[in-house]
């Protein structure tokens, strides 16, 4: 603000960013203004479900790689010359260990969901999202030429009547299902077989974004959409920033859908290619699934251990590794999370538009980078905090 005091605008004329300096204020009056802050105390607010972030198999697997000649960056988009062997490994080992004809490595998931939602429905077609689908796929339907139509949260019947009702006044149209197969804010599961048959039913192509179940669930962490793999009319999107404890993403299905978005994604194709030690991490961390299953193991128990500690205190029992307690008020919300930050717990607050309006949340988040001890610390103050 100081800093604007000392520029010399017209004073008939608003500083050229007053627009936005009014909007800060209003989401500080609502606390809903955010600001950065660093990694402090128990991890409980992390996406790194199987601690692989900071594990020494990966710093190994990039070490490696940078020895035999890889590069940081790849220097270009992949249709000019950032197109790298380690790339095309990946993509090669990841079609082979989730079961799917192709796959397509991006920057991240947010890009890859985007670029998804925004390329392959066509005018005519539509796009049933689920109501609490992420951003990222807001983001790619904000851009599509398809209609879109949001759709109760897990309700396969709800998606169903759309998809009829849309059917019967489109018989040549492709619908597209868009939804979550567990959710990252309520750490629920979608119904992800009834929405195949329906997608059968009425020739549809099923859009699941497994983010937050790749690595944790399935057989050998393949993710919850593995029974998905392989279908001609479903895509699965999983990150590698989280479980695998890399970065980038994964669209995993049917060999035209990769050749589809290498021609028209335009955040694909005007995008510098990730970089090629990245490629050559995510390669180990599929590795460090089949290796270590002992993993996921792990965080099973702390799931079912977490759930007895904490469900008594209103955390929800979602049966996954995301645990919200639902507080309800924006500022109680964030004086909570404040509190509990300063306990030595990182736990943040969520609050809408990212959440639905009234249900502000501390998204609890269970990471091999903790244990029991800690989660019995976390019940005993999160009990003296909402007495």
């Amino acid at each position: 603000m100081g800093s604007w005091r000392a520029m010399n605008f017209p004073a008939a004329q608003p500083h050229p960013l007053a627009a936005q300096q009014a909007d800060l204020a209003a989401l500080a009056e609502r606390s809903r203004q955010r600001f950065l802050s660093r990694a402090q105390g128990a991890d409980f607010s992390s996406n790194d479900y199987l601690a692989l972030a900071g594990d020494p198999r990966l710093g190994r697997a990039i070490t490696d790689a940078l020895a035999r000649g890889v590069p940081v960056g790849a220097g270009g988009s992949r249709l000019l010359r950032g197109n790298h062997e380690e790339h095309e490994l990946l993509e090669s080992e990841a079609a082979g260990f989730f079961g799917c004809e192709s796959a397509l490595f991006l920057a991240n998931g947010y890009t890859a969901n985007s670029a998804l939602l925004a390329t392959l429905p066509q005018r005519g077609d539509a796009i049933f999202h689920d109501a609490l689908v992420h951003a990222s796929a807001h983001e790619g339907m904000r851009l599509t030429l398809a209609d879109r139509i949001a759709v109760a949260h897990n309700d396969a019947d709800a998606f169903a009547d759309a998809l009829r009702r849309w059917r019967a006044g489109n018989p040549r149209g492709t619908g597209w299902i868009a939804v979550e197969s567990l959710y990252s804010m309520d750490g629920d599961r979608a119904p992800l077989a009834e929405l195949a048959r329906i997608a059968d039913r009425y020739g549809a192509v099923l859009l699941a974004d497994d983010a937050h179940a790749t690595g944790v669930f399935g057989a050998g962490g393949r993710g919850l959409a593995a029974e998905l793999d392989g279908r001609e009319n479903a895509i699965v999107l999983r990150t590698c920033g989280k479980a695998l404890g890399a970065e980038g993403a994964l669209l995993c299905g049917p060999r035209i859908m990769r050749d589809h978005l290498v021609n028209r994604a335009r955040s694909f194709i005007f995008s510098t290619a990730p970089s090629p030690l990245m490629a050559a991490c995510v390669r180990e961390a599929l590795r460090v699934l089949d290796d270590e299953p002992e993993r996921r193991a792990r965080l099973a128990d702390l799931i079912a251990y977490a759930e007895e500690a904490l469900g008594p205190l209103g955390v929800t029992r979602s049966g996954s590794q995301i645990m919200p307690l639902v507080v309800g008020e924006d500022a109680r919300t964030m004086a909570l999370a404040h509190r509990l930050r300063e306990a030595g717990f990182d736990i943040r607050g969520i609050r809408p538009p990212t959440v639905p309006a009234g249900t502000s949340r501390l998204r609890i988040s269970l990471t091999l980078n903790i244990g029991k001890p800690q989660i019995d610390a976390l019940a005993t103050t999160l009990s003296e905090f909402l007495a």
